[in-house]
């Protein structure tokens, strides 16, 4: 087994204190991930953004900013809100000048809207009602060829709750940032609404996502089975969506996919990235067992 030094993962925490599950989750992944691709220990550290004002500085190998309640314009002008922005702009103009070893980031949901909102390649609209559930995602040209969708179908199933949207993409900024549009949002021919954005790559090693893929189905039927949420969501939005929610976490071709692939996928190219010469050194070994298996 060859020893490695480890990567240093900052988890960006936007939940602003509020319990959640989303972060558990994001920890569970990590720990799942460490040591897993090419014998490469992963650490984590948390920065708690919004409560504390914490924010990483660039000597991070992965960066993961989470979701959160409340709308992504909440902390216009705050102190926090500018030093995450200088954040993002130091670690696009970092990889947009194909530094290495690159620096892998992913942004999920609030943190997805607060990086279009920053960069202004689209529209941060509220929506007329809340997204709650487990919802088709559907896969554009540039999505079909991305490697994060690679084992997954098209559309794929994924958790989504958010009263926020993407709209509108400028297509003229977003190419001359070199990003691109990877999914949208269910298709609803009965309403004459825009489909929403649902994943952004900016680069290579950045991609910003709407829904939730480190969304577990068993953490996720634990949670929704208590008398509280279950409570909640009925009143809120009715027992044929509760069951609904249910039967798909429950079916293991919804969001066990999504849980299983979006984030472990993420996490070994960021290994393979930042040790290519392990992951060559690997793939060598590999290929060296398979000829003695064949000719041995």
């Amino acid at each position: 087994m060859i020893a490695t030094q480890p990567l240093k993962a900052a988890i960006i925490d936007l939940y602003n204190g509020m319990p959640n599950q989303g972060m558990r989750c994001i920890k569970n992944l990590i720990a799942d991930a460490s040591g897993k691709n090419y014998n490469v220990p992963i650490e984590y550290t948390v920065f708690d953004a919004r409560a504390k004002g914490e924010i990483p500085d660039l000597s991070f190998d992965i960066f993961i900013s989470t979701g959160g309640p409340g709308s992504p314009f909440d902390s216009e002008g705050k102190t926090w809100e500018k030093n995450y922005f200088n954040f993002l702009d130091d670690l696009w103009t970092y990889n947009a000048a194909k530094i290495t070893p690159p620096k892998y980031a992913m942004f999920i949901c609030h943190s997805y809207q607060m990086v279009a909102r920053h960069f202004q390649f689209a529209e941060v609209t509220e929506r007329r009602s809340q997204s709650f559930g487990v919802y088709p995602v559907h896969l554009l040209d540039a999505g079909k060829k991305d490697p994060m969708f690679k084992d997954l179908s098209d559309p794929f199933f994924a958790a989504d709750f958010r009263d926020w949207q993407v709209l509108q993409p400028r297509k003229d900024l977003m190419e001359e940032m070199g990003a691109s549009l990877l999914c949208i949002e269910k298709d609803r021919p009965h309403v004459g609404l825009e489909r929403a954005v649902m994943g952004i790559r900016l680069l290579k090693e950045m991609v910003a996502l709407q829904f939730h893929p480190e969304a577990d189905p068993e953490g996720m039927i634990y949670h929704f089975s208590t008398p509280e949420q279950k409570q909640k969501i009925v009143e809120e939005h009715g027992l044929e969506k509760y069951q609904q929610i249910m039967h798909r976490l429950s079916d293991p071709e919804y969001i066990g996919k999504t849980h299983k692939h979006i984030i472990p996928g993420f996490l070994r190219r960021a290994v393979e990235n930042n040790r290519p010469e392990l992951a060559a050194l690997y793939a060598g070994i590999e290929a060296g067992a398979g000829a003695d298996k064949q000719f041995g």
